[in-house]
């Protein structure tokens, strides 16, 4: 039977790439990266497949909706369209609508600029869950989410691996202490941590470990 740090360390081999990745954003902390990841997490929040939310995410930017303000000047349709080209149709006219008013509410509060809404909550983890989820369409999900990727450059809320991260961690027998699983990740990036061990929440599990 394999130890704890044998299986974190098959399951960061094999699951070990951020949502953020997959979308294909490159993730920094300027404000085009954060605000697709921001959408990212809305679409991933949804009760749907998380490779068709990936491949919704990497519809809209296709489509040029790569900022704030892009996606406020575009039209319904356009959105609407965007998210179908994905897959993403089940919620898709009621996400168009949100994604438009969301980008419209960056703009206006915080320049289009998500370092501002950090900086408004000083880099404390409830005030941050508590701004994001005033976008439409972020709930506490979304906003786990948004914080679990973002760490990767945000990195004063690090490490955040919350509830989803840590039920992974209970499927494979892992502690369910964010230290303790990190020391066991032997210096892997916390976005990372998190997003493998929401992967095996979701059923992955590392090969040699039994089901």
């Amino acid at each position: 039977m394999p130890t704890q740090r044998e299986v974190m360390s098959r399951l960061l081999a094999e699951q070990g790439r951020t949502y953020a990745e997959e979308a294909g954003i490159r993730l920094r902390d300027t404000p085009q990266p954060l605000y697709r990841l921001l959408v990212l997490a809305h679409l991933l929040s949804a009760r749907i497949r998380g490779d068709i939310a990936v491949a919704s995410a990497r519809a809209l930017a296709d489509d040029g909706l790569r900022g704030p303000r892009a996606m406020a000047d575009a039209t319904w349709q356009r959105r609407v369209d965007a998210l179908g080209r994905g897959g993403y149709r089940r919620y898709d006219e009621r996400t168009a609508t949100q994604l438009g008013d969301g980008a419209r509410l960056l703009l206006d509060e915080y320049g289009g600029d998500l370092r501002r809404l950090r900086d408004t909550a000083d880099g404390r983890v409830t005030d941050l869950q508590r701004a994001l989820r005033r976008f439409p369409g972020i709930g506490p999900a979304g906003a786990d989410i948004f914080l679990r990727e973002a760490q990767r450059v945000w990195t004063g809320v690090a490490p955040y691996l919350d509830a989803k991260a840590l039920e992974g961690a209970e499927r494979l027998g892992l502690p369910d202490r964010p230290a303790a699983l990190m020391r066991l990740a032997d210096g892997a990036e916390p976005a990372v941590v998190a997003a493998a061990l929401v992967r095996a929440a979701l059923g992955a599990r590392p090969a040699g470990t039994s089901a």
